[in-house]
């Protein structure tokens, strides 16, 4: 018989208090929320080790869907199975669906976005050290040997090539997988694009492209507008240029996942019913892929090849977040200010003394008086 998750002794109460926090504050994207949920699950609580955290780090990043979602609900399913599984990730979905909703309201009614959305810029800083100081912790875990060292490096300078997430994903698992010593094809799920065909602006429709942007969507919010833009401006037209450009801003610079750009399309074309179905259809993948691999990343790691592959899956995951660290960094570094507050940041949260949460909070606080200042 497969093992029960390792973790059923946590309360549901918690689990869903924990991740509604970090779907309150996780600004900077799924970097940032990775770096906030290893603070708080690893260090913290201590639910589980940094090796199994960044396992679960891995598995998320092979599957469609928004990768800190995911790790949010596979951390909900170890601590407390099924109902663990749909408690965090609906906690962590709600908040910034529910912003993002208040946001898309002002929108529809005033035609511009609102003033307060910027203020937002703040904490951009405040989150470029909180992943890094992450990437460092991580980085001590995952990088063992030389040759993780030297894969992890390779998958940095292809990302900075432009190679597509997904295959320096698969590449470093397939040469860690060979030099284990594996001879054999590693198995890797197909996935089929759905097509949609054109239709009006009603529910239905509207959920089946979010289902089929969901189903199959690998990558960052910026991998999502050419989704979103073949979709709802060239195919069916129902966004101009300037309405999905607004969409994605609010999706980056609101807290929790990126994916509630859905919910603001869905507001925009259908009021509150469009933002429940757009909202529920991009993100109800991610709980059934979540579901269907919860169990295959122990037998994964009973398997010396395999486990190999998740480890450099594992390294080449972390060259990511440090490469997109450093794309984040040389647009939030502007001005002396801005390096001033993640100099700071990145010294409170060294000490381990101080909660990340506060540290957002000031982020913002500096963020809001710098632009009254102006």
């Amino acid at each position: 018989m497969e093992p029960e998750p390792a973790g059923r002794h946590t309360s549901l109460g918690e689990i869903a208090r924990l991740f509604l926090t970090l779907g309150t504050i996780g600004f900077g994207g799924p970097a940032a929320h990775v770096a906030l949920m290893e603070d708080e699950v690893v260090r913290r609580r201590r639910w589980m080790t940094r090796e199994a955290f960044l396992d679960y780090v891995g598995a998320t990043n092979l599957i469609p869907g928004p990768n800190s979602t995911e790790l949010a609900i596979s951390i909900g399913r170890d601590r407390a199975g099924w109902p663990g599984l749909v408690v965090a990730g609906a906690a962590f979905i709600a908040p910034a669906a529910g912003i993002v909703l208040l946001i898309a309201w002002a929108y529809a009614r005033y035609g511009v976005l609102p003033a307060a959305v910027a203020l937002l810029a703040g904490v951009k800083p405040v989150m470029i050290a909180i992943v890094a100081y992450a990437v460092w912790r991580l980085a001590r875990t995952a990088l063992t040997s030389r040759w993780l060292v030297a894969l992890a490096a390779g998958a940095a300078a292809a990302a900075f090539a432009g190679v597509h997430e997904l295959v320096v994903l698969l590449s470093a698992a397939a040469l860690a997988g060979v030099v284990a010593g594996g001879s054999r094809a590693m198995l890797l799920p197909a996935l089929g694009v759905a097509s949609t065909a054109p239709a009006a602006a009603s529910l239905w429709p509207l959920f089946g492209i979010f289902l089929k942007v969901g189903s199959v969507l690998f990558g960052s919010g910026y991998v999502l507008l050419a989704f979103l833009r073949a979709d709802f401006v060239d195919r069916l037209g129902w966004l101009t240029e300037q309405q999905l450009l607004d969409a994605i801003a609010v999706g980056q610079v609101t807290p929790g996942p990126v994916f509630t750009t859905a919910t603001f399309i869905g507001y925009v074309l259908a009021g509150f019913p469009g933002a429940v179905v757009a909202t529920v259809g991009i993100f109800l993948p991610a709980f059934v892929f979540v579901a269907v691999s919860g169990r295959l990343v122990p037998r994964i790691r009973r398997s010396r090849v395999a486990g190999a592959a998740l480890d450099g899956v594992n390294a080449a995951s972390l060259a990511l977040m440090a490469v997109v660290t450093l794309q984040l960094g040389r647009a939030v570094f502007v001005d002396v200010t801005s390096v001033v507050v993640a100099v700071v940041a990145l010294a409170l949260l060294a000490t381990g003394r101080v909660n990340p949460t506060w540290i957002i909070a000031g982020g913002a606080l500096i963020g809001a008086g710098s632009t009254l200042v102006r």
